[in-house]
């Protein structure tokens, strides 16, 4: 009896292994996995897989216009093993229609022509939301998704650390004012931030500061430095206006993407590069 049931143990364990195989391929990219919201579809691999906890993606959505979502950013491509017999695009699209629907999920934009298709979709679930965009062609689909979130914030400004450093560089760069992307308007989420930058005023009366807002890349030259000034202005604002800091020590300049202090060709970077900085008159 105890090796009659030792082997209904082994075969239990075994059909377990290769139900959690069954997911996967051999010919999966090396480090590559599915997202969990949804299954591939049968007989496709995945030819490339990048995941990143922080990065932006611009969403089409009703009327061919564009969302920008952040957060962590997924990118997953599938490819046919056998592309002569691979299901329809319209199959592949509808499938992932139907998966984000069932679970309370919406469609925002849905282009379909010939064998090919462009759909955006979004599920709201636990306090989360999800974007995705799925594109196919025969043979092949790829999908980008964004769990949105706010980016954690690593550095903390506090205001004798400023001081501290503007009295070693002349400058202070400050990561804790937040805006919406291709926004000027303060989050308030910023205010531990103008707290600490008014504390650092309010202890030196004779400082004066240019308030420097900075961009990355992404987008034109004219609209970042437009950008970054109106950020600038609205920071100075916020200073005056809730903290009671007088407007004659601070001047708001915009520096767009032209003074980074990364690389702009990863997320990391960009996010280092889109800043406000305290510049010592």
């Amino acid at each position: 009896m105890k090796r009659f049931l030792g082997i209904l143990l082994i075969i239990f364990v075994l059909c377990a292994v290769g139900t959690a195989l069954a997911v996967s391929d051999p010919k999966d990219k090396p480090g590559s996995k599915d997202h969990p919201l949804f299954t591939r579809m049968p007989g496709f691999y995945i030819s490339l897989f990048e995941e990143t906890p922080f990065a932006r993606y611009d969403f089409l959505v009703e009327n061919n216009k564009k969302t920008t979502v952040e957060g962590h950013y997924y990118r997953i491509d599938y490819t046919a093993k056998d592309k002569n017999n691979a299901p329809a695009g319209y199959q592949i699209a509808q499938n992932h229609v139907n998966a984000v629907k069932a679970i309370g999920g919406q469609v925002l934009h849905d282009n379909r022509w010939a064998d090919n298709a462009d759909v955006t979709l979004k599920v709201a679930k636990n306090g989360m939301e999800t974007w995705v965009n799925i594109r196919v062609e025969k043979g092949h689909y790829s999908l980008r998704i964004i769990e949105k979130q706010a980016m954690e914030q690593d550095v903390t400004a506090n205001a004798e650390s400023m001081a501290q450093s503007i009295k070693a560089t002349g400058r202070a760069a400050i990561y804790g004012i937040y805006f919406d992307s291709g926004k000027s308007v303060v989050k308030p989420e910023s205010e531990p931030a103008l707290t600490e930058i008014a504390k650092l005023l309010k202890a030196d009366p004779k400082l004066k500061l240019y308030v420097v807002g900075h961009t990355d890349n992404v987008g034109t030259f004219e609209y970042n430095l437009k950008l970054s000034k109106e950020r600038a202005d609205a920071v100075v604002k916020a200073l005056v206006e809730k903290h009671g800091i007088a407007a004659a020590r601070l001047q708001p300049f915009g520096a767009g993407p032209a003074a980074p202090v990364e690389s702009n060709q990863t997320e990391e970077g960009r996010a280092k590069n889109r800043r406000v900085e305290l510049v010592a008159q």
